[in-house]
């Protein structure tokens, strides 16, 4: 497959889950991609994992200094981006009698500010038809105890799709999100003290979908491609939820 032969793309959060999975399969489909993201060893290994044209970088979206860095990289190297996608994001499930400033401030300070800036300071490297996808979740529809926040976060997300479509409609930057259902990353972990109790989580977000089990990080990464790619050429503003049916029924 060449869908994105010769494209530049660079991917946030792009080390583990759906992140390295996205990156994964644009490599595989011609594109040369950057991952980001903040922890070295976990970028050297995916580095090694996907094999060639991709570079890591370290970078933690809510430093400015970082996210400079960051793209002065792809200037220097590749002169231009293609495809972005904002996919770095945080959990930390709380109910509200239990949310404290700081869990508040980490969350919106990943999931909104950190990916708002991801997308503003990419804009001078994007040329004229570029594709932006930004991952949201299914949380910004559902009402799910003990994740306010990050629902609201995600909801940010869902509006800054129909807002920034309209405000770079005359370069023709298509940008259209990606809600995930419960799809088995390493999130999914640290929503739970103990093995135990995240396979415990896993079961109960099966229960609610459907297809009776969750996702896979390749399956976002799929409907990610046909998002950023010419097959969704008409395609702007939306929000693809990938989630067995989760929020349909």
């Amino acid at each position: 497959m060449s869908k994105f032969l010769g494209k530049v793309a660079v991917v946030t959060g792009g080390s583990s889950g759906i992140g390295l999975a996205t990156a994964k399969l644009f490599v595989e489909e011609g594109a040369f991609v950057y991952i980001a993201g903040r922890r070295q060893a976990e970028l050297d290994k995916a580095v090694q994992e996907i094999g060639h044209n991709v570079v890591g970088v370290q970078c933690d979206v809510q430093n400015m200094a970082d996210l400079e860095r960051l793209y002065a990289k792809v200037r220097t190297e590749r002169g231009v981006l293609d495809i972005l996608v904002a996919n770095s994001g945080i959990v930390d499930p709380q109910s509200l009698a239990e949310t404290t400033e700081e869990s508040f401030d980490k969350v919106f300070g990943v999931n909104v500010r950190g990916l708002t800036f991801t997308v503003q300071k990419a804009l001078p490297l994007l040329p004229d038809g570029a594709a932006i996808v930004l991952i949201a979740s299914i949380a910004w529809v559902k009402g799910i105890p003990g994740y306010g926040t990050y629902s609201a976060t995600k909801a940010a997300v869902r509006s800054f799709v129909r807002t920034w479509t309209a405000e770079l409609k005359e370069r023709r930057i298509r940008i259209n999100a990606v809600s995930p259902g419960p799809i088995d990353t390493p999130i999914m972990d640290s929503q739970a003290p103990t093995k135990e109790a995240a396979d415990q989580v896993r079961a109960s977000f099966a229960a609610a979908v459907p297809f009776g089990r969750i996702g896979r990080p390749e399956e976002v990464a799929a409907a990610v491609s046909f998002l950023a790619s010419a097959d969704a050429s008409f395609i702007a503003g939306v929000d693809l939820p990938v989630d067995g049916g989760m929020i349909a029924v």
